[in-house]
């Protein structure tokens, strides 16, 4: 048996990439800017397989949520094949376990992967050897989207001798609030006797332990405003039996940032956009370089012209958008112009009933293009609706006006549309009944 003591090796661990994820809410603009978000999540892969070629390693391990959910055509499968034979030219191999968004009831379509690609099984836990350099990977993709048993009572006990990974897709407890599914502790993880826990699932890169290692390396490039800041996968070194060093390779093309915009006691719209031109300009300057800047603008503080942000906020978000052209040209888009101002006490005695239901309406609406609030419902449904009885959720399903049919279809902006409008409907009822 080769001796551990004199081994040294190297892996990228990555997840949740979202292959071709939709940005929502670009499909009415054009620009080099909005084309760039649109092909994101592909360019950001495109660049880990780059990384990963030049670094030489010796495998890459995909832990979860490599493709968003079924594919819309073939060429979602056409472009990762590619990129997985640029990797086997290189004689490196990867090691993909599938999610809860690419889980087997989840995709449809299949293509033949080339040789240098290994497949956890989705019936049952499988160990993969990698006998020259004494590694032995564990691990079990989803069946199905919404798994609520704990996967990792499934693992079998560390091979003595040989550098041991857990490769999980799991909501751990449901940390940092995304949906539990493959519960388990961290507590189970760490004393499960493996070497370095290869997570998926979280967004949000983190270490939760050493020695034994927890990593979630976060997903590869974010997709709204929630996730900002970059994003990234790893490069861990193992020596001696050991993992001696974990290495952040930022891979996004497109990275997200909020931008604060004071505009206390302002009383003219053109002192606001003068505001949000001289703040912008400096953080595109501050932050010019390889990546296209999405940016959502806050604006704050007390302002007589707290109604007009509100009642007009989308042709402000459009204002601010045709400036940022100017000012960023190819690397820069505002996503949206968001009011978290507030109006001066006598103005705040004097809102009407009118104005407040405008407020609420340009909320609902709001709503309707929010990417994250979006995947928070796909995800709480697919919890829940593991718990239905099978018949009452078919008729539900088959009632296509119902919010579980469209959930279930994917059409999660005529869901929030359809709740906006039902919520105003009430609302105005309501005030003729008390007429």
């Amino acid at each position: 048996m080769k001796d551990l003591s004199t081994s040294r090796f190297q892996f990228v661990h990555t997840a949740d990439i979202h292959l071709d994820s939709p940005m929502r809410g670009l499909t009415k603009y054009e620009g080099v800017a909005v084309d760039r978000l649109r092909t994101a999540t592909r360019d950001a892969f495109r660049e880990l397989i780059s990384k990963t070629i030049d670094a030489r390693p010796d495998f890459l391990i995909i832990a979860g949520d490599l493709f968003d959910g079924d594919w819309k055509d073939y060429n979602t499968g056409f472009f990762f094949v590619n990129e997985m034979a640029r990797l086997r030219q290189a004689e490196i191999s990867a090691y993909v376990l599938y999610g809860n968004h690419d889980a087997q009831s989840q995709i449809t379509k299949r293509l033949r992967l080339p040789e240098n690609v290994y497949e956890f099984s989705h019936k049952t836990v499988e160990s993969h050897r990698i006998d020259d350099l004494n590694v032995v990977l564990h691990g079990r993709s989803y069946p199905r989207r919404d798994v609520q048993e704990n996967m990792v009572q499934e693992y079998p006990s560390p091979k003595d001798g040989m550098f041991n990974i857990g490769v999980l897709h799991t909501g751990l407890g449901g940390i940092g609030g995304h949906a539990n599914y493959a519960p388990c502790t961290e507590e189970q993880l760490v004393n499960a006797g493996y070497d370095y826990w290869a997570l998926g699932h979280v967004h949000t890169r983190q270490i939760l332990n050493e020695y034994p290692h927890v990593v979630f390396p976060g997903n590869l490039q974010g997709r709204h405003i929630n996730e900002d800041g970059p994003r990234s996968a790893s490069l861990v070194t193992v020596e001696e039996g050991r993992v001696v060093d974990i290495e952040e390779w930022e891979c996004d093309v497109v990275r997200w940032h909020r931008l604060d915009v004071w505009v206390e006691e302002f009383t003219e719209l053109v002192d606001v956009m003068t505001a949000i031109q001289q703040k912008v300009g400096e953080f595109q300057k501050d932050n010019e370089g390889e990546h296209t800047n999405a940016v959502r603008i806050r604006l704050t503080g007390t302002t007589p012209l707290h109604g007009s942000f509100v009642s007009g906020n989308e042709g402000l978000t459009r204002d601010v958008q045709a400036l940022s052209l100017d000012i960023g040209r190819d690397s820069l888009w505002i996503e949206r112009v968001e009011v978290a101002t507030t109006p001066p006490a006598t103005v705040a005695q004097e809102i009407t009933v009118d104005e407040a239901m405008g407020e609420l309406q340009a909320m609902l609406v709001g709503a309707v293009g929010d990417s994250e609030l979006a995947e928070h419902l796909q995800d709480e449904f697919a919890r829940l609706s593991g718990k239905l009885q099978s018949e009452l959720k078919t008729d539900l399903e088959d009632n296509e006006r119902s919010y579980t049919h469209l959930l279930v279809n994917g059409k999660i902006e005529e869901l929030l549309t359809q709740t906006a409008n039902r919520v105003m409907f009430e609302i105005n009822r309501g005030e003729q009944n008390a007429n």
